[in-house]
């Protein structure tokens, strides 16, 4: 019943999402000229006509010279581009005085952020104007310069609308709407299966054998050890109680799940891809939140194997295992792609996601294990502070916390990287004025280049597309491991305070809050609650010191309220977000491996939209999402 249920949802959600999101409007014939019926737009004409193809995220701008005498040169500066130089995007030469005919220019603009035009007149090589502007997708442009006065020579700039954008945002709303109504659904038929004539149907219509006994009991309803044995799954407000916190698995699935979704593509929506250097974007919320969440799985699974007898020298092998299987299945599984012939060391990418987190791990649960303390959690330990009693007995894991993070302070800002100033933390290319070009990431480039080699890391940085870089660099490299330590710590003593605290919802809910608002606090000293002008800016690639207290300021903030939600009130079981919790590895693995294969990819129609391309990742995501559900139904868990 479940499995049929399971895949009635997966299909009731492909095929709602695939007849939304291309349905007309929400698509876009590129390269076609405008509807019939409708003429060229304000001084469009042939240039029109003549327009390129259009592509996802561009808008075709026409630039018309009614200038005699000299020609244009247009260049244009990205509004997510830190101090950068202009770059060059087309000469419009003059204009035929003879003929009146203007002289025209074609070009494809980005529309993902605003844009800032400068025109330069080829004669004195003045600046005659400069346009902020954020041009719409598929959107038809003209920028129209002429001479307003022919005795002041004065030049006017001006830009009109020949064809509207298209709304690209429009299959995000659609495809929220088919998941709420997907989950009012749910809803409506769970309240109406607690109706004991309508479940006693439904029973019987599935399953008539089993349910006559059922429907002639005296409640109607399965006893309980029936319900155990047939559903795993606790009930949505289930009042029993549970030994495992739920709200765990749902923080980890939850991360899991978007992360999934990003690395799928995310509909090649902007904010669904790693910010080019500074800042953040939904992208760059998940992996440390998934570091941050077996940081606390950490705590809690060690505490729970010494409370049941294990020795520590038992655990240490467990952890070394664990995390070598870690490196090595992103090492030989995730990392390489086989499409591009057999695995070669000389172009093998050595860092990663789970290398990263293998390594992660190793240090933590090692950390925790060398020095947790027998009667710490039960209180027995006596300490000066009992406000700090999850915290003082553990002074020593703080001590080489702060250590790594002095280290990663003097490498960072003390090391001399050839070519570069030191404490460099830009992006390098046309960043801060194209001074530093092959400078990206600064010490944390060079020590992975120096160390690893050119070859062996992560070929195309996020920076390569606003920043024009160059240089290889890897957002999972060498330095911003121990920032990832620190990430981890932080979820690890998240953990701590479940332990310390079990079952006071109110300690541990208030903890929760201290910590979240600490680390805000820091956050906003360290970036001056700027995106670029802080002291160390918040920065996925470089994994700052910044980013993490961010995140960890999030993570505990959301660890709060699904724990509020899922263990305290009971009010939600964790569905859908449990069950890929459960099984983490496997679908992490899975989704990497099985990217390029249908159905979690197919051959679109047009590989220039967003509707499709959002329909494609939705659909994969969910997928995974059902599989997890019913190797959970089925009670497999892949566990290393």
């Amino acid at each position: 019943m479940a499995a049929a249920a399971a895949g009635l949802v997966a299909a009731v959600a492909a095929a709602a999402l695939s007849a939304l999101l291309m349905a007309p409007g929400l698509t876009q014939p590129h390269g076609e000229g405008p509807p019939e019926g409708s003429g060229p737009g304000p001084r469009g004409g042939a240039a029109a006509e003549r327009r390129p193809t259009g592509r996802m995220d561009q808008a075709l701008l026409l630039v018309r010279n009614e200038l005699p005498a000299q020609g244009l040169r247009l260049a244009a500066l990205s509004g997510s581009c830190h101090q950068c130089l202009y770059q060059f995007l087309a000469f419009v030469p003059p204009s035929n005085g003879s003929l009146r005919k203007p002289s025209t220019a074609a070009v494809m603009v980005d529309t993902q952020h605003p844009l800032t035009l400068l025109l330069n007149g080829s004669v004195g090589d003045g600046e005659l104007c400069k346009i902020q502007y954020h041009f719409g997708e598929f959107g038809n442009y003209s920028l129209v310069v002429k001479t307003l006065s022919t005795s002041t020579k004065t030049v006017s700039c001006d830009l009109v609308i020949n064809e509207g954008p298209i709304n690209s945002y429009l299959p995000i709303l659609f495809a929220f709407l088919v998941y709420v109504g997907i989950l009012a659904i749910l809803i409506v038929g769970r309240l109406f299966m607690k109706i004991d004539p309508v479940r006693n149907w439904v029973y019987k219509k599935l399953n008539p054998r089993e349910t006559d006994r059922l429907i002639n009991s005296e409640l109607g309803s399965p006893n309980t050890t029936d319900s155990i044995s047939s559903d795993p799954t606790p009930r949505l407000w289930s009042t029993a109680p549970r030994q495992r916190l739920r709200s765990l698995d749902t923080f980890r699935g939850l991360s899991l799940i978007i992360m999934v979704f990003v690395n799928y593509g995310g509909g090649k929506y902007w904010f669904f891809k790693h910010e080019s250097w500074n800042g953040l974007t939904v992208a760059d919320l998940v992996f440390p939140w998934f570091v941050f969440i077996m940081g606390t799985s950490i705590s809690l699974s060690l505490s729970s194997m010494l409370r049941w007898g294990s020795s520590k020298w038992k655990v240490l092998r467990k952890i070394l295992w664990r995390s070598f299987l870690l490196i090595l299945l992103g090492i030989i599984v995730v990392n390489p792609n086989y499409c591009l012939g057999p695995l070669s060391w000389d172009n093998l990418r050595i860092p990663g996601v789970l290398q990263r987190l293998g390594f992660t791990y190793l240090v933590v649960a090692a950390l925790e294990l060398l020095f947790t303390r027998a009667g710490a959690e039960s209180g027995t330990l006596e300490t000066p502070c009992s406000a700090l009693q999850d915290i003082l007995p553990y002074w020593p894991q703080w001590i080489f916390v702060l250590m790594l993070e002095v280290i990663w302070l003097c490498l960072t800002f003390l090391l001399p990287v050839p070519g570069c100033p030191r404490g460099y933390l830009g992006p390098g290319g046309i960043g801060d004025f194209g001074n530093y070009p092959n400078c990206t990431g600064g010490a944390a480039g060079y020590i992975d280049r120096l160390l690893l080699g050119e070859k062996r890391i992560y070929q195309h940085p996020s920076s390569s597309v606003i920043y024009q870089t160059t240089m290889p660099y890897d957002p999972e490299g060498i330095l911003g491991t121990i920032n990832t330590i620190f990430m981890a710590f932080l979820g690890l003593q998240a953990g701590k305070i479940f332990l310390f605290y079990k079952d006071q919802h109110k300690q541990i809910m208030s903890r929760f809050v201290v910590w979240s608002i600490v680390m805000g606090i820091i956050s906003a000293i360290l970036t001056k609650c700027s995106k670029e002008e802080g002291f160390i800016p918040i920065n996925k690639n470089l994994w700052s010191i910044s980013y993490v207290t961010t995140m960890s300021c999030f993570a505990f903030i959301l660890l709060l309220l699904i724990y509020y939600l899922v263990d305290v009130k009971r009010l939600w079981s964790g569905a859908p977000f449990f069950y890929p919790g459960m099984n983490s590895i496997l679908v992490y693995v899975g989704h990497e491996v099985f990217e390029n294969y249908f159905p979690f990819k197919w051959k679109m129609q047009d590989s220039q939209s967003h509707a499709e391309h959002l329909t494609q990742n939705l659909t994969a995501t969910t997928l995974w999402v059902i599989i997890s559900y019913l190797l959970y139904r089925r009670r497999i868990f892949w566990k290393i």
